[in-house]
């Protein structure tokens, strides 16, 4: 039951530890400074802000049930049948001896309790909070987190009360559940994301502070449309309500001394801060008091671009949320961990690809005279240079004939890197290769070679190199890579500014669990083909 409304419209005020003797003026200064403080905080955010969620065709309270109570659903089911399917297909006794107790379970019931702790830890780690859904790795995190500690939970009863013949239902039960509700929340993913492009499933948000940070951020969030902030309007000092920020098609809807109002005007039901300059600690800490509860939401966004959240660390101190952003390291474990995985899957590719690795060099030798490898001299980590391999795509009067075609206007790349959509010098055989991107295998090589990683920055040429900025030779600081965050973002059809920025965001934020998220995407930037050539 929440707090009774008074005939004002705010909450009544509650029981005062004020004496009997508050008739004396200072107690009834006291009364009134309290009923003057409940007005301010429920006014006119209690009476505005549910009128704001009903205008919401997707309240946020609607859609997030709605879409957390599925989840719960098909994690429920797939749980289920992914350990009945294990159970019925791995060899294992039908009751399970607990030598220690000297007597017997069903298997049935010891699956059945790992279930269940699977479905509560998922519940817990926070895999299904609407801040977690649709966008990054941390819901993934979660999953294996999840059935990790259940599975591992129950090795170490199972090895405690001396349980036998549990060990390869446990280890193909792990694997198999992880897998599974990884596939299911990625197929949900994809469904939410293009929801989420169409406008639906989205919180409505309403930017508040300088025209300037306002429109920085809206072209931040509209790059990336899966993570459901989907921006409205905007409040800035200059409440000049109806114009356009420059550069956007954001109407202002309010001053930041109206932000209640403006939240009405618009039905948004969260508050971005772009910039606290315009707007007082007081100011921000009384806005938090005004949103309702559950229905509304405010984000403050801190001066810090393209820092990833593993780095990022709050630290509540004396009040002040304090973010405490960790400098990248490119060195110790977790680099050779990196290189670990590399060399091992490298390896692997190599071996499941060799009957496409070799019919690839058939068509490459059979289409045009020239070796079937090309080498090109590219700068690696630290500035290193190291011969680059790809299958040859081009003539072997390509690099004879570029003078002449950076003369013509381009249709592709940008201004550092050299990209022609219909170059000449391509191959027939070349262009399918390109396409599928299967002239770049041979630089799994280059992997094992220790010159380059599957995911990382692509390697430049020297010419480009030259052209660089002070800030953009930070590419150099981890090895390059086959594939990076800007070949699943756009490839070839990014400008060099958003090329830049995607390869310094990796450098300075990279993980493995983000790394293996590259990989598959990879894989759906090959088959649709976008901006390669």
């Amino acid at each position: 039951m929440g707090p009774s409304l008074g005939s004002d419209g705010g909450r009544s005020v509650p029981d005062s530890p004020i004496p009997e003797e508050s008739n004396s003026e200072a107690y009834r200064m006291a009364a009134q400074s309290t009923l003057e403080r409940e007005r301010i905080v429920e006014s006119p955010s209690r009476r505005l802000a549910p009128a704001a969620a009903k205008q919401s065709p997707h309240g946020p309270v609607k859609w997030e049930r709605q879409y957390i109570r599925a989840l719960v659903v098909s994690d429920a089911i797939l749980i289920a049948a992914t350990l009945a399917a294990t159970v019925l297909l791995v060899p294992h006794p039908t009751m399970i001896p607990v030598h220690k107790l000297s007597s017997a379970v069903s298997v049935w019931l010891v699956v059945g309790l790992i279930g269940l702790v699977i479905i509560t830890l998922l519940s817990l780690s926070g895999s299904r909070t609407s801040r977690v859904v649709g966008v990054g790795s941390q819901e993934y995190r979660a999953i294996a987190r999840s059935c990790f500690v259940a599975f591992t939970s129950a090795a170490l009863f199972a090895y405690l009360f001396r349980m036998g013949g549990l060990k390869f239902v446990l280890a193909v039960g792990l694997v198999a559940t992880a897998g599974v509700l990884v596939m299911s929340r990625w197929v949900w993913r994809r469904w939410l994301v293009a929801q989420r492009r169409e406008g639906r499933m989205a919180n409505r948000v309403l930017l508040v502070g300088s025209e300037a940070s306002v429109a920085s951020t809206a072209r931040d969030l509209k790059r990336t449309p899966a993570a459901g902030l989907h921006v409205v309007g905007a409040c800035t000092p200059s409440s000049r309500i109806g114009a356009y920020i420059p550069g956007t098609d954001i109407a202002v809807s309010g001053s930041v001394s109206n932000v209640m109002q403006a939240l009405e005007r618009v039905a948004a039901d969260t508050v971005l801060i772009t910039s606290a300059n315009e707007l007082s600690a007081d100011t921000v800490r009384s806005l938090s008091w005004q949103l309702e509860p559950g229905q509304q939401h405010l984000i403050v966004a801190p001066s810090l671009t393209d820092i990833g959240g593993p780095r990022l660390h709050a630290r509540p101190v004396s009040g002040l949320p304090l973010v405490h952003v960790e400098t990248p390291r490119y060195h110790g474990g977790k680099l050779h961990l990196k290189r670990a995985f590399d060399m091992f899957a490298a390896g692997l590719l190599i071996l499941l690809l060799s009957p496409v690795l070799l019919a690839s060099a058939i068509a490459v030798r059979s289409s045009s005279p020239g070796d079937v490898l090309f080498r090109q001299e590219r700068i690696g980590l630290s500035g290193r240079r190291f011969d680059m391999l790809k299958f040859r795509s081009m003539y072997v009067d390509a690099e004879d004939r570029l003078g002449e075609l950076s003369a013509h206007p381009r249709d592709g790349g940008n201004d550092i890197m050299f990209k022609l959509k219909s170059d000449p010098r391509v191959t027939d055989v070349g262009r399918i290769l390109r396409r599928f991107s299967l002239d770049e295998l041979p630089q799994l090589i280059n992997v094992l070679r220790g010159d380059m990683a599957l995911v990382g920055p692509r390697p430049p040429l020297d010419r480009e190199v030259r052209q660089y900025t002070d800030s953009v030779h930070r590419r150099f600081l981890v090895k390059p890579g086959i594939t990076g965050l800007w070949q699943v973002s756009g490839r070839s059809d990014l400008d060099w500014d958003e090329t830049v920025r995607l390869d310094l965001f990796y450098v300075e934020n990279w993980t493995l669990t983000g790394d293996l998220l590259i990989l598959l995407k990879t894989v759906r930037a090959v088959l649709k083909s976008d901006g390669a050539y």
